[in-house]
């Protein structure tokens, strides 16, 4: 600040001066970060100490050019590379996400047949309040007798829904016969099974 009052005292003008960011010198060129995906790829993605040394070999073992500068490649180093925008676009690698066959119960809504017992069950998170995670409510509901059947847990996992879910469903005054939830992972599993 004071630089440029004296600036303004003396010329009588001060004019602002065009930022220029300082920036590093660019070492590995986009062939290089292609070369390092290619290994990757090939390889299938090993450790960055594991992959330097495949590098190291390919240039001072067997001889190919396009490792020279890739083969000193620090450890630290590779993995901001392998973080970079552009290495993530040569490098990508997309798979479908594939479904999990879960041999536990049917996949099929509740035909009831006027018979009560047959449940649905699903869990709402409530709302967090000032940075205090909320409760869970789980719901259990006859389809025929709409009896409803509340419960609370503090997370959603196998070991706090458990006792919750079976003190629900001896509140019901009939027999159970069926249970039907969404696919959560808290409910089709095989404690819950059993």
């Amino acid at each position: 600040m004071t630089r440029l009052i004296r600036q303004y005292r003396s010329e009588g003008v001060v004019e602002a001066a065009a930022y220029r960011r300082r920036r590093f010198p660019v070492k590995y060129t986009e062939a290089d970060i292609a070369a390092l995906a290619e290994v990757d790829r090939t390889h299938e993605w090993l450790s960055g100490p594991a992959t330097r040394y495949i590098l190291k070999r390919e240039y001072e073992e067997f001889g190919k050019a396009e490792y020279e500068r890739l083969a000193g490649i620090p450890v630290a180093h590779l993995y901001n590379v392998r973080g970079s925008a552009r290495y993530r676009k040569m490098a990508g690698k997309w798979e479908v996400t594939r479904p999990s066959a879960v041999g536990i119960g049917e996949r099929r809504k509740p035909e009831p047949e006027g018979r009560p017992g047959f449940l649905r069950v699903d869990t709402v998170r409530q709302r967090d309040w000032e940075g205090v995670k909320g409760v869970n409510h789980i719901n259990a509901v006859d389809t025929v007798t709409q009896w409803q059947v509340v419960g609370c847990v503090g997370k959603i996992s196998e070991q706090y829904v458990l006792p919750v879910l079976e003190a629900m469903l001896h509140r019901f005054p009939f027999r159970i016969l069926g249970f039907h939830s969404d696919n959560g992972s808290e409910f089709i599993n095989h404690e819950v099974e059993s």
